[in-house]
C-alpha cells in the first residue's frame, strides 16, 4: 500500500501536451494516473512509452468513449483509494496548470483538507486567456458564491489536491455534475462536511496546443446545477455554523 500522492489527469486527444504534464508531475513528487476518454491522436502511445520507464509511477485507465470530466475523476478517485494513496490531485493535461506548483499545493495539505490552485486570490493571475473566458470564469465564481455561500474565490478551478479522508467521506455515487460543475459540487460538499479549504495563488496560462473541451452545454449545466444546489447549500451552512466552517487564504511563502 502506498502513502503518497496520486495526480489524476483526464485526457482526450492531448498528444502535444501529455508528456510534459506527466514529467512535470513526476518531478514534483506525484504518481500519475491518466484517465483517457478514447483519444485517437496517439496520446496513449506517449503515456505507454513514459510508463515503460516509470512502471510504478505512471498508470492509465482507458475508456473507449467520451464519458466526461466528472466520470474521469470519479473513476480515478476510486482507483486511487483502492491503491492506498493518501492524497488525490487534479490537473488539466493542457499545461494551463504549472506542475511546479504541486509541492505548494501538497504542503497545504499538512493543515488543510482541500487545497485549490486559485487564479483569483492575491498573487493569482491568468495569462493569454481571452477576455470572454476571463469574464465567464469571474462571473461564474461570483454566481456560485452568491447562490451557495461557498467562500471560495475560484470554485471552478481544476488544479487541486484532496486529503484521502475527504474523498472517503464524499459519496462519489451521489455526485450529480458531469462537466466542470463537478469542481463546484466537490468544493461545496467538502465545505459543508466541515473540512477546511485553502486557496493557493497560481498563474493560469491558456493552452498553446490542442483544443479546449469547454462547450456551451457545460456552462449551462453549471448554471442549472448551482441553482439547484443553492437551497441545500444554504440550509446546510445554517446547520453547520457551529462547526466553525472556515477558509484561509494562502500565505505568500506557499506560492
Amino acid at each position: 500500500m502506498t502513502t503518497g500522492a496520486l495526480l489524476i489527469i483526464p485526457t482526450l486527444n492531448e498528444v502535444d501536451n501529455i508528456a510534459q504534464a506527466i514529467t512535470g508531475a513526476l518531478a514534483s513528487g506525484c504518481d500519475v494516473l491518466v484517465v483517457d476518454d478514447g483519444s485517437t491522436d496517439g496520446t496513449l502511445d506517449v503515456v505507454d512509452d513514459l510508463a515503460a520507464t516509470h512502471p510504478n509511477r505512471i498508470f492509465s485507465l482507458r475508456r473507449t468513449t467520451k464519458q466526461g470530466l466528472a466520470a474521469a475523476y470519479r473513476d480515478g478517485f476510486r482507483w486511487g483509494l483502492h491503491a492506498g494513496y493518501r492524497a488525490f490531485g487534479e490537473m488539466d493535461a493542457d499545461l494551463s496548470h504549472n506542475p511546479a506548483v504541486i509541492p505548494a499545493l501538497l504542503h497545504g495539505l499538512t493543515a488543510f483538507d482541500l487545497v485549490i490552485g486559485s487564479r483569483y486570490v492575491p498573487g493569482g493571475r491568468t495569462i493569454n486567456w481571452p477576455l470572454k473566458r476571463r469574464l465567464l470564469s469571474r462571473m461564474g465564481g461570483l454566481y456560485v458564491r452568491l447562490l451557495t455561500g461557498l467562500p471560495v474565490a475560484d470554485p471552478t478551478a481544476g488544479f487541486r489536491f484532496y486529503r484521502r479522508e475527504v474523498i472517503e467521506y464524499i459519496d462519489l455515487d451521489r455526485i450529480e455534475a458531469n462537466g466542470y460543475a463537478f469542481q463546484i459540487e466537490m468544493a461545496i460538499r467538502t465545505w459543508l462536511a466541515g473540512f477546511h479549504i485553502l486557496e493557493v495563488p497560481i498563474t493560469f496560462k491558456d493552452r498553446t496546443a490542442g483544443e479546449s473541451k469547454m462547450s456551451q452545454h457545460i456552462v449551462v449545466e453549471a448554471l442549472i446545477k448551482v441553482a439547484r444546489w443553492a437551497p441545500r447549500s444554504l440550509f446546510g451552512l445554517r446547520r453547520q455554523r457551529g462547526r466553525h466552517l472556515r477558509l484561509r487564504r494562502a500565505h505568500p511563502w506557499l506560492h
